[in-house]
């Protein structure tokens, strides 16, 4: 086989890669790494641009690395400004290819770009590698998968499963093809400033000051934090201060390379289980394993259910979804008159960050409070968030709102008693009290 492109995804790394090493399994003689950029014009249903300032800087940055990485390999990174299905095909004939290898995602418009390219003629090999373990690795077929999450990490607890070793970084590639496409109208540089547009602020408040000092986008920081965080012993302390609202060190912060491929959860995990060996295993650091397997939990349930998840109703019968746009409106802007509520959604505005205690509780007063529609939370996140995973956000709101697999039929957070028990001086509101 003489040329394979290699599209990245979500998976946007060299450690710990199996679409590099399905491309090698092929034969592939030359070899073209590509991505396509997100199209930052496109706006959700609601009104409002699909991927936010935050989320743009990010991506930028992670792809500005990624371009070094696969530099150092003498190897070049294709940056397309343009859908995968319109680019990928043109960019295909361009280098004499018809063999595609990507990363399977197992969500609606994820599906449709890979049946998109198979229309065009491209044979495309997927290679499911999001989660900590593998579906084949399960006790049962996906369609199977337990209705409920603590059955389900029961189940994979008593068989002892653990998740396959991580891939090393490769030590070299198959050379780029010698029919390069011409050079486009704007280099990598400029397609990587364009995507990053005006840099947001930055706020020294910020739970993730990924615009200060090591925290940035890409591979490189990833695999560096993950370092200094076991080695200054936080996995012990995970579980006490997990659900806390203000600093860096309250939870791992590992979910913003997570969302992005620069980090691998495998890699993730095989250097805590190194750090448990010489440290000593704890309440926290098994608490970073249940919530990997909640991310796998999420990423199970697209592959049980596809597109169901997607519709107003989720996995229950149909019933009203109410919305009010004023009311929408004021939560997103962190103006709805409720304090901690009003915290949150401005910190997530400022910084593209917030913590797992607030977004469980920001979503349930949309919901359950002012009577929105939970889809139209579920895009402003998707368009805020740092660490958007299309997965775990769709899970999650879905889980909120009573229409995924939560038993009890949704969630209600009373704010004013997450308050005193999260916020019991005041401090996060205070700090996060003025717009």
């Amino acid at each position: 086989m003489s040329t394979v492109l290699v599209w990245l995804r979500h998976d946007l790394r060299l450690h710990d890669q199996p679409v590099l090493q399905a491309a090698g399994q092929l034969g592939a003689q030359h070899l073209l790494p590509v991505v396509c950029l997100p199209d930052v014009q496109a706006s959700t249903p609601w009104g409002f641009a699909r991927i936010g300032p935050h989320r743009r800087a990010w991506l930028a940055n992670t792809l500005q690395n990624l371009l070094k990485r696969f530099q150092d390999l003498r190897s070049q990174l294709c940056i397309l400004n343009q859908p995968a299905a319109i680019a990928l095909p043109v960019l295909a004939r361009t280098v004499g290819a018809t063999t595609l290898v990507c990363e399977d995602i197992a969500a609606p418009e994820e599906q449709a770009e890979v049946a998109a390219l198979r229309a065009a003629g491209l044979q495309v090999h997927t290679v499911w590698h999001s989660s900590l373990l593998h579906p084949a690795q399960l006790p049962w077929p996906v369609a199977q998968l337990p209705a409920v999450f603590t059955p389900f990490r029961q189940a994979i607890e008593r068989a002892g499963l653990q998740p396959a070793a991580p891939l090393p970084v490769p030590a070299a590639l198959p050379p780029l093809p010698p029919e390069l496409p011409t050079a486009s109208p704007d280099t990598p540089a400029q397609a990587l400033a364009a995507l990053a547009g005006l840099p947001p602020a930055a706020d020294a408040r910020s739970a993730f000051p990924y615009l200060q000092g090591h925290l940035q986008g890409g591979e490189s920081a990833a695999l560096a934090h993950l370092s200094q965080y076991l080695e200054r012993g936080l996995p012990h302390s995970y579980k006490r201060t997990r659900n806390g609202l203000v600093g860096l060190d309250y939870s791992s912060k590992w979910s913003p390379w997570l969302a992005t491929g620069a980090l691998s959860p495998r890699q993730a995990m095989a250097q805590l289980r190194q750090f448990e060996a010489t440290q000593g295993a704890s309440d926290g650091s098994y608490w970073l394993w249940f919530e990997l397997l909640w991310r796998d939990y999420f990423r199970f349930l697209h592959l049980q259910h596809g597109r169901t998840l997607y519709r107003a109703r989720g996995l229950g019968p149909a019933r009203a979804t109410p919305h009010d746009d004023q009311r929408f409106a004021a939560w997103c802007a962190g103006q709805t008159g409720q304090p901690l509520v009003d915290a949150a959604m401005r910190e997530l505005a400022a910084t593209g960050y917030l913590s797992n205690r607030l977004r469980q509780v920001a979503a349930s007063y949309l919901i359950h409070d002012l009577a929105c529609d939970w889809r139209a939370g579920a895009a402003w996140f998707e368009a805020q968030l740092l660490d958007y995973d299309v997965y775990s956000n769709q899970g999650n709101w879905l889980y909120i709102a009573g229409r995924g697999t939560d038993p009890r039929g949704g969630r209600r957070f009373d704010p004013f008693k997450q308050a005193a028990t999260y916020d019991p001086d005041g401090a996060y509101q205070r700090l996060w009290g003025t717009a």
